[in-house]
């Protein structure tokens, strides 16, 4: 038993080691190149880092010898049409409620003349209204969110959902094995997030700040994930919510005033704007069983 868990320890350490070596080389392309965040091929630099939890993943499993059973890439459709109802529209719901959410705790921060959009609008000639650009923009994330990002979004949770989760669950608690996936995760941005990634770089306490709210965002956003990965036995879930989360991220910045403090909101990235993802991650943490991989979800 002792030896077992030596070498899940052992596959760990590889995993979060090549994982983090290898994405934040990537990510300091950025810096030595002189490129501006945002622009340009740092978008095509940041995509790219998106796929090396899924190369750790491999990597780790080439060098441990563990073989490739149990990857975690089976939908497991059968009998669970109730859970990818909710997983297809459910993140969605939560999404434009936490936005709605942050305009009634903050509600200076909305801007009734839509004026991004009214900017839009206006380079459409004509054709559609904000408001008509605003319902479209809403549309789109609820038929395609869930899937519009998949592929990138499955090079992330690969690695943290389909290897670092289940791992660490051999190791602690259900619910330990699901926060401390997310600290990890929100710790891998680090980097970019000092680079504007999310806040900008404008803010209070920049970026150490940014870096701690990125990882509180990653806990709650990674409890609701993980929990659907461990239910389903399919990191397939977890993708279908994560691309549901970058497709609406912008979401809310078309509705803000400018001057918002990108560490509260508007966003779900922020504190206030999270509040309801955290508010239905620590539900599921309630749920979660407290015993370690015979939990029972």
């Amino acid at each position: 038993m002792e030896q077992d868990k030596t070498m899940v320890k052992k596959r760990l350490i590889w995993f979060v080691g090549l994982t983090f070596v290898i994405t934040w080389i990537i990510f300091a392309q950025i810096p030595l190149r002189g490129l501006t965040y945002g622009t340009g091929v740092t978008i095509y630099i940041a995509m790219a880092a998106m796929f090396v939890p899924t190369l750790g993943n491999i990597l780790t499993r080439l060098i441990t010898g563990e073989g490739f059973g149990n990857m975690m890439l089976r939908p497991n459709f059968k009998g669970h049409l109730k859970e990818y109802l909710l997983v297809f529209f459910g993140p969605t719901a939560l999404l434009l409620f936490s936005i709605a959410f942050y305009f009634l705790v903050v509600p200076g921060s909305f801007d009734p003349d839509l004026t991004v959009l009214q900017q839009a609008a206006a380079n459409t000639g004509g054709r559609f209204s904000a408001q008509t650009l605003l319902l479209i923009t809403i549309l789109q994330i609820i038929i395609i969110g869930p899937v519009v990002n998949i592929i990138p979004t499955l090079g992330e949770e690969l690695g943290w959902r389909a290897y670092l989760l289940p791992k660490l669950r051999e190791l602690m608690s259900g619910r330990g094995a699901l926060v401390v996936t997310g600290i990890i995760w929100g710790l891998w941005h680090a980097p970019i997030i000092a680079l504007g990634h999310n806040y900008g770089t404008a803010y209070a306490g920049f970026p150490w700040l940014g870096i701690l709210a990125m990882i509180w965002f990653c806990i709650g956003l990674g409890v609701i994930e993980g929990y659907m990965t461990l239910k389903l036995n399919s990191v397939i879930p977890a993708a279908m919510i994560h691309s549901t989360v970058n497709a609406g991220a912008g979401l809310a910045v078309l509705l803000a005033k400018s001057g918002y403090n990108p560490l509260l909101g508007p966003t779900i990235a922020g504190i206030i704007g999270g509040l309801p993802f955290m508010a239905v991650a620590v539900w599921l943490l309630i749920k979660t069983g407290n015993r370690g991989k015979e939990t029972v979800l």
